[in-house]
């Protein structure tokens, strides 16, 4: 017995009829163009919006909707690139609010949108290098011998081995003793400034722009995260959805004020993101309120929930943006992300760039 061939613009194999008989499959038409074209972003909104509703009656029917409205609607999407390079000091001198997670997964979302992304890890515990899978041990060169030895960024900047477009400046044990090395120094508030001012001008005039640098702070006030306030020009905030997070943030808002008063006048708070939120307590909502009632215009849309997926991550060398891109928590980030990106547009047009003081 020999094997059939299939007759042209039939498929193999074949399908028994109803009578016992094998039938042959039709082949499914080649797909048109029209088929292959690409579906933008209106699109992929009124996908979203066709999408049923639910109500409070079945919350976890509602947050499998919400997270595939996110899938529909930013999965692959590119963002806007800003028209100077924005710095940012994500700073809380609280810890465990989640400043490290959201530094490594913005930085990677928004590289993985298409801009280019510095971070520059300013934390002696090294998470954010950990995170984006970048070497850290005492003999790496670091972001300590960028403010103790004045060496150039350039030259200690590590590429993230996960994600095109993302570079991070590492922090080692080494960084533990900067801040009683810094008090000695001259103009010791202003050296991590004048290293990132020549980095992002070198790159301006080398056609390679940089578009954000975002800094990641100690749970302190000392001197270096004085000196990624002197850096920045915004300060991003991630504030946990618990009433201990509120504490100190009327805090932090003095010494940004001072900051600003005396040694950089550009920086402002642009940025509030609300973390570890959870739908299921009245205190997420509260705190969440409290926080849009206070800072409204700078107090992002998404908020971040807790999440297993996020806090896994790390321990893989990864952030959850490559970990498990369609996990909620990765997707809330790519929404912070996107949103922080669209806010950037057009806004700052009477600062100064780094490009123009330095």
């Amino acid at each position: 017995m020999t094997d059939a061939t299939p007759e042209p613009g039939l498929a193999a194999p074949v399908a028994p009829s109803p009578t016992g008989e094998s039938a042959p499959v039709p082949a499914a038409p080649p797909k048109t163009e029209e088929q292959y074209r690409p579906v933008d972003d209106a699109e992929r909104a009124q996908i979203a919006d066709a999408m049923p509703s639910h109500d409070d009656r079945t919350p976890l029917a509602r947050a499998v909707a919400e997270d595939a409205r996110k899938r529909i609607t930013l999965s692959g999407r590119s963002v806007p690139r800003p028209d100077r390079t924005r710095v940012l000091t994500v700073a809380n001198q609280k810890g465990g609010v989640g400043k490290t997670t959201t530094t490594v997964n913005i930085a990677a979302a928004l590289a993985q949108a298409g801009s280019s992304v510095l971070v520059i890890d300013l934390d002696p515990q090294g998470n954010a290098s950990t995170a984006l899978g970048i070497e850290h041990h005492a003999e790496v060169p670091s972001v300590y011998d960028v403010l103790v030895e004045g060496t150039a960024i350039e030259d200690v900047v590590q590429r993230c081995p996960d994600v095109p477009n993302l570079l991070c400046v590492p922090a080692t044990i080494d960084l533990a003793g900067a801040e009683i090395e810094l008090v000695s120094l001259v103009a010791r508030e202003t050296r991590l400034q004048k290293a990132v001012e020549a980095f992002v001008r070198a790159r301006t005039e080398s056609g390679d722009r940089i578009d954000y640098v975002l800094v990641d702070c100690p749970p302190s006030l000392g001197l270096l995260t004085v000196n990624a306030f002197v850096a920045a020009t915004e300060v991003f905030i991630p504030i946990q959805c618990e009433y201990y997070a509120l504490e100190g943030l009327s805090q932090l808002l003095k010494n940004i004020e001072l900051i600003r008063n005396h040694l950089n006048r550009r920086l402002h708070v642009s940025t509030i993101l609300l973390t570890m939120y959870d739908g299921r307590t009245r205190l997420s909502a509260q705190v969440a309120d409290e926080v849009r009632e206070h800072f409204p215009g700078q107090t992002l849309r998404a908020t971040v929930p807790r999440s297993v997926r996020i806090s896994e991550a790390p321990s893989h060398g990864q952030t959850v943006m490559t970990y498990d891109p369609n996990s909620s928590g990765a997707l809330s980030y790519l929404e912070a992300a996107v949103e922080l990106a669209e806010r950037g547009i057009g806004a700052g047009q009477d600062e100064q760039s780094i490009e123009e003081t330095a």
